[in-house]
């Protein structure tokens, strides 16, 4: 299922690849060995700073960091294939911890600290998780949930739980042991929870080559010369794939800077910006509009800004937005992007236009990644649709989930026997090769006169 694809033997089959060559992947590296690639050329450089305090890890720590968690995750028993579910805001030792999960042969669940104790304690059995890793003030929600707890943070140690650092200490003082279960690419290391494409909650399947294979291609335009160049904002969600995947991970492989914030303030975002000279910020649409109608961001002198980009994705942004913002902030260039947590995160974006790796038209989600394949399907005959016709995208590539776990008959709806995934949603693509969605499938059924499940 490499990137050359399996042609159907369909002659009128409309199969889309990338205008770019497909991008190797190596077959051998686990996610964190893949990440932390010559990260000791980098070793005093900042990885990951706090907005608001300045507190940060460098380079060397990060890997020094993900090695002793990982010792100290297998020296209190963590075995190979262990979910561990983290249940935090974005901190600065997060990357630290999902890597360090994986890097023991665990399987990283993220889950969002401002849920209701009740979904959490739903995403913890449905993981079967071994292990919860979180923080003083979300404590609450899962010391009742009858697992091992490890608390995050500066407070006071609570009865009954492990405290990190000390795990860390701990793991200096230990002896390797024998317990070193080798950790292969097709492994899992990560299980989010994803409503998928019908609604209730279930746990994506990721290997290490999945987001490996994910990064390769999505990182496929940076040239050397960003190698250690660009300041991200942290502020999506790392317990969401993309937060994961496209920040975190995708900064340490790149040698970049993340710039950690936990929650959305405008005051303390454009603080942010400007304060860590911030190059790139992934952010939501509300966010954009936010920038250009609230008069607090006319409280800061813009000319000190040093964004080059903004990026966004989970929701359309409206046109008039775009052209509003556009005209507060000339020279940030605006780009959409589309992904899932089934396809381990970015599925379709915008190049540098600098290698000739063009930026999309507006409102499209930009073009085709290398290794990828996509088809837009008819719904109701499941025949695949040329240039230009709206139909449900379908990807195949080395990126989709093994599967939704313990959940043979969502992921046979998923995931067809040619290994297509289907999205859900409802797109084209036009004679350029630029994608545009515009629709979820359960949408287009209704409107063709169907009443949706």
């Amino acid at each position: 299922m490499g990137s050359t694809g399996i042609q159907s033997l369909h002659p009128e089959e409309h199969v889309f690849r990338s205008r770019y060559p497909p991008v190797q992947i190596p077959s051998d590296l686990t996610l964190p060995d893949f990440v932390l690639q010559n990260a000791e050329l980098y070793s005093e450089k900042v990885a990951f700073v706090d907005a608001a305090t300045g507190k940060g890890y460098t380079y060397a720590e990060v890997a020094r960091d993900i090695r002793r968690f990982a010792k100290a995750l297998r020296s209190i028993g963590l075995r190979k294939g262990c979910v561990v579910v983290v249940v935090l805001p974005n901190v600065i030792e997060y990357a630290i911890i999902a890597l360090g999960i994986m890097s023991a042969g665990g399987v990283f669940s993220g889950a969002n600290p401002a849920s209701h104790a009740s979904e959490i304690k739903k995403q913890v059995e449905s993981a079967e998780a071994k292990l919860i890793i979180t923080d003083a003030s979300t404590y609450k929600k899962v010391n009742d949930l009858g697992l091992s707890v490890i608390v995050v943070g500066e407070e006071e140690r609570i009865e009954g739980t492990m405290k990190w650092d000390e795990l860390l200490e701990a793991a200096d003082r230990a002896s390797s042991g024998s317990n070193n279960e080798m950790v292969q690419q097709s492994d899992l290391c990560a299980l989010p929870f994803s409503s998928g494409t019908t609604g209730l909650s279930k746990g994506v399947m990721l290997t290490h080559r999945n987001i490996v294979a994910n990064l390769c291609s999505s990182l496929f335009s940076v040239g050397p010369e960003m190698i250690g160049q660009v300041t991200i904002l942290g502020l999506i969600p790392f317990y969401h794939i993309y937060g994961l995947t496209g920040i975190c991970c995708a900064t340490i492989r790149n040698k970049g800077k993340v710039v950690v914030m936990p929650k959305y303030e405008l005051r303390a975002f454009m603080d942010a910006l400007i304060t860590h000279e911030v190059t790139f910020a992934p952010i939501v649409p509300p966010i954009i509009l936010g920038l250009v109608k609230n008069p607090i961001v006319d409280e800061f002198d813009l000319t000190k800004l040093k964004l080059r980009s903004i990026m966004t994705a989970a929701a359309p942004l409206a046109p008039e937005i775009l052209n509003e913002f556009e005209k507060k902030f000339p020279g940030i260039v605006v780009q959409e992007a589309y992904g899932m947590t089934e396809h381990s995160c970015i599925t379709i974006s915008h190049g540098d236009p600098s290698k000739g790796h063009g930026i999309a038209k507006r409102n499209s989600v930009g073009f085709i990644l290398p290794n990828l394949e996509v088809k837009f399907v008819d719904p109701e005959t499941g025949r695949s649709l040329p240039k230009n016709t709206p139909g449900e995208i379908c990807v195949r590539s080395q990126c989709v989930m093994k599967g939704y776990y313990k959940n043979e008959h969502e992921t046979a709806l998923t995931i067809d026997k040619d290994g297509w995934l289907h999205t859900g949603d409802v797109g084209y693509i036009d004679d350029d090769g630029d994608v545009f969605v515009v629709d979820r499938i359960k949408e287009l059924i209704k409107y063709k006169g169907f009443q949706a499940a």
